[in-house]
């Protein structure tokens, strides 16, 4: 067995402790249901922070449209469920490849832009995505579509979350991640070397988008409702305030990301007005102290904090 392979199963073990820990506090009620439900917001919140990662952190490219994709996953998973009568798992499928295959046709034509045009470009495609939900009586228009089950559980968005971090993880050892990676650091000498960069850049976009739809679907089965007011832009900025904090292109910043603001956000539920106060000066520390974020493109591990310790021990 390789290292790389002793390490996911260690992963997984650890990722099993964790379940069995928190589904038994959750099972005690020493968990309330506030935070039982910002465990599964945090699950959530993790799908985005990693899926949008794999745009911005891997291939480099600046995409802040990412709630348009949750809003498709949302109201195709909430369409199979209220409407047609299927069950999670039909939703979950149809609202990740509804939002993926968006992903891809959109990722054609906007992905040959760079920088601050592609960033506009796609914060107008979640706008377009919401305005058109606004207008569509089928499924509520400006009232939303309610009535939606509860089907999403804890163990359910925890074992996604998992399943869709390994992917993530090992896409990024690939063939295809290593040529990503290439892609952020030097477009034109990446396609000097041959790699196709269109193809690659579009590849991590529906990649990105379709987990997007999954949280989607997830997160319109936990809350009965989904409400175009819930996929504004305001929504995107909180997934890629996830992305930026962690640290652009580490999968385990994200993670850490995504679990520092959403537990800031549930202890400032009382105090809403603060929020983005508090967001936006965390943002301003870390751009000027910690420009690369959190962990910076590095992912986190035992070996790293080893190192720091013995260099804090040096020091």
């Amino acid at each position: 067995m390789n290292s790389s392979r002793k390490a996911d199963l260690k992963a997984l073990v650890a990722a099993a402790v964790l379940f069995a820990v928190l589904f038994g506090l959750l099972q005690a009620e020493i968990i309330g249901p506030f935070w039982e439900l910002n465990l599964v917001l945090i699950g959530i919140n993790v799908i985005l922070a990693t899926s949008l990662n794999m745009i911005n952190g891997y291939t480099g490219q600046f995409s802040i449209g990412h709630a348009g994709f949750l809003a498709v996953g949302a109201y195709v998973g909430a369409i199979m469920t209220v409407k047609l009568g299927f069950g999670i798992v039909p939703a979950l499928v149809a609202g990740t490849v509804a939002a993926g295959f968006l992903g891809f046709l959109i990722g054609l034509p906007t992905l040959r832009l760079n920088g601050d045009y592609l960033a506009i470009a796609t914060l107008g495609l979640g706008e377009i995505i919401r305005i058109c939900i606004l207008n569509i009586d089928y499924v509520g228009g400006a009232a939303g579509l309610m009535g939606i089950p509860r089907l999403t559980t804890f163990p359910m968005v925890f074992w996604i979350m998992i399943a869709i971090l390994f992917f993530i993880k090992n896409f990024k050892n690939s063939a295809h991640g290593r040529a990503c990676l290439a892609i952020r650091e030097n477009e034109i000498a990446a396609d000097t070397m041959g790699i196709d960069t269109t193809k690659y850049k579009v590849m991590a976009f529906t990649l990105g988008a379709a987990f997007a739809g999954t949280a989607g679907v997830l997160f319109s089965h936990y809350f009965f409702i989904a409400h175009p007011a819930s996929f504004t832009f305001m929504r995107s900025f909180d997934i890629l305030t996830m992305v930026v904090l962690g640290g652009l292109g580490s999968m385990t910043g994200s993670v850490t990301g995504a679990i520092v603001l959403t537990f800031i956000s549930a202890a400032l539920s009382d105090f809403p007005q603060w929020r983005m106060i508090i967001y936006s000066v965390a943002m301003i520390v870390l751009m000027l102290y910690r420009p690369q974020g959190l962990f910076g493109s590095k992912e986190f591990s035992i070996r790293m904090f080893r190192s720091l310790k013995m260099g804090g021990k040096k020091a």
